[in-house]
């Protein structure tokens, strides 16, 4: 027979278990240091002598106290240790949720960042949150916002509905950078004659003038359904992988398409990563997917860990 005793105990032992499980989420994995994510593989249309080591940091969301400038400084000199041939930035640097002490401001995330380093140099793209967050351009309907006058103050480039070609070890690729696809506020969104974003993948890839192999750097992952077999690979952030992921599902994702496109690499007409990314949006939680740095092996054997 079971006890009342026995009954309150075990409704104790869950209440520290939820306990335990919500310090877990809200503060432990949140603020934990970055596990480096690897991927070694060769996307179609790669060609097989060109191996390429390259570092992806998405979703930095800075603010006090979950991602502050001590933090960030953390990041930039574990990402330089990886040696990579080439650094991207993968969008959203400002703050995506409320629950913080103070913002960090835009000088002085582009200020740490400043100090990554690779001998391809560091590229980046904007997410949503830099136009969110830019009140004169959600007013304007037009940039450039203040996250990427702040990136280009610093040196790193920013590449919005543009296209870099790129050279290692003799053989070259491209960059493309994407517009974001989720530029203005919902609210503004039925603005007449007003798109969502600002993308423009049909123009971007147009700049590419040779069959050199292409990389696309797109913060969100919903692009993915309309990118043509022309990229080799497509990369992108936005989704935390759902910032909560249990047994490899995510309950709720930021993205049309739900799990398909919630985290890691995803097989369409082109190989996709989709970076866990490093902050938190919306509020200040993760459990099972902790903050990471994801390095790719391009050229080499195909592989996850």
């Amino acid at each position: 027979m079971i006890t009342r005793r026995q009954v309150l105990r075990w409704l104790a032992s869950l209440g520290l278990i939820g306990v335990a499980t919500s310090a877990y989420a809200f503060v432990f994995e949140p603020m934990s240091s970055p596990r480096i994510t690897r991927y070694a593989l060769t996307p179609r249309r790669w060609p097989s002598g060109l191996k390429l080591k390259v570092a992806a940091l998405a979703d930095i969301h800075a603010c006090e106290p979950w991602m502050n400038a001590e933090r960030i400084r953390s990041i930039v000199a574990t990402t330089n240790a990886l040696g990579a041939d080439l650094i991207l930035l993968l969008g959203d640097y400002a703050a995506g949720h409320h629950y913080t002490f103070e913002p960090v401001h835009s000088g002085v995330w582009a200020k740490e960042l400043a100090a990554l380093r690779a001998p391809l140099g560091v590229y980046s793209i904007l997410g949503n949150h830099e136009w969110w967050d830019d009140r004169a351009a959600q007013r304007s309907g037009t940039g450039p916002t203040y996250g990427r006058r702040a990136l280009e103050a610093v040196g790193i480039p920013v590449l919005e509905n543009d296209a870099v070609r790129l050279s290692h070890a003799g053989q070259p690729f491209w960059l493309v950078g994407l517009g974001d696809q989720l530029a203005f506020w919902p609210s503004r969104r039925s603005h007449p004659g007003r798109r969502w974003g600002v993308d423009d993948l049909t123009g971007s890839l147009a700049k590419v003038t040779d069959d050199a192999p292409v990389i696309l750097l797109a913060h969100e992952p919903d692009i993915a359904v309309r990118v043509p077999d022309r990229v080799s690979l497509m990369l992108s952030g936005h989704t935390h992988g759902g910032q909560v992921r249990l047994f490899g599902w995510s309950p709720v994702v930021p993205s049309s398409y739900g799990n398909r496109f919630a985290y890691g690499h995803v097989r369409e007409q082109c190989d996709i990563i989709i970076s866990g990314g490093l902050g938190c949006s919306i509020a200040p939680i993760r459990f099972g997917v902790p903050p990471e740095i994801v390095l790719l092996d391009l050229g080499g054997e195909t592989k996850s860990t």
